[in-house]
């Protein structure tokens, strides 16, 4: 099996870089994930596929917007619109599983894992950090564990998914996680980071 290259080349090496008076405030890392879909309703069949995906990836989901939820498997999902889900798994099998699995009269379903990059961004500035670059409020109490938000930087849309208290993953275009890295690393800068 061909191995997929990560986009991020020899730019994003492992290291400690920035200001580290008070210590490491952001850790950043690739979020490697076997399967990326974007699963979208038909107008008035949200709450089946909510339903549906529940189902087939053994998360609680509800069609509410900017819901979300996560196994111990490592599956997960949130909205990111009305009737739209991001979902990502380790395995490489679950794009083809959830294709299969979602009748046609119920939605369709795009396989994005290879036309996305995925950052995990954590520690205890994460939130200050990520305000830098998106108008949104990170806190815990607005921005609750695997809730997700659709936004963009500048012109870049992401894709955002909260998985604890300090750790939110960011979904990129492939093809600007190049540029993305950098802006992070930027915005990174003050609070000291490091890179695994």
């Amino acid at each position: 099996m061909v191995e997929r290259a990560s986009p991020l080349g020899s730019d994003f090496r492992p290291g400690s870089y920035g200001d580290f008076v008070e210590g490491t405030g952001v850790t950043i890392l690739e979020a490697l994930k076997g399967s990326i879909v974007e699963a979208s309703a038909w107008p008035g069949e949200e709450k089946t596929l909510a339903e549906n995906l529940s189902a087939i990836c053994r998360l609680k989901l509800s069609a509410s917007p900017g819901s979300g939820a996560a196994n111990r498997e490592g599956t997960c999902a949130f909205n990111i619109g009305p009737g739209r889900f991001i979902v990502s798994g380790q395995g490489e099998a679950l794009a083809g599983v959830i294709i299969a699995a979602i009748d046609e009269s119920v939605g369709t379903v795009t396989d994005l894992s290879h036309g996305r990059a995925v950052f995990a961004v954590e520690g205890p500035k994460v939130e200050w950090v990520l305000a830098k670059l998106f108008a949104l409020d990170f806190s815990l109490s607005a921005f609750p564990v695997h809730t997700g938000r659709a936004t963009a930087h500048h012109d870049l849309f992401v894709q955002i998914q909260r998985r604890g208290e300090k750790r939110f993953e960011l979904y990129v275009f492939r093809s600007f996680a190049r540029a993305f890295a950098k802006t992070l690393r930027r915005a990174s800068e003050d609070v000291g980071y490091a890179i695994r």
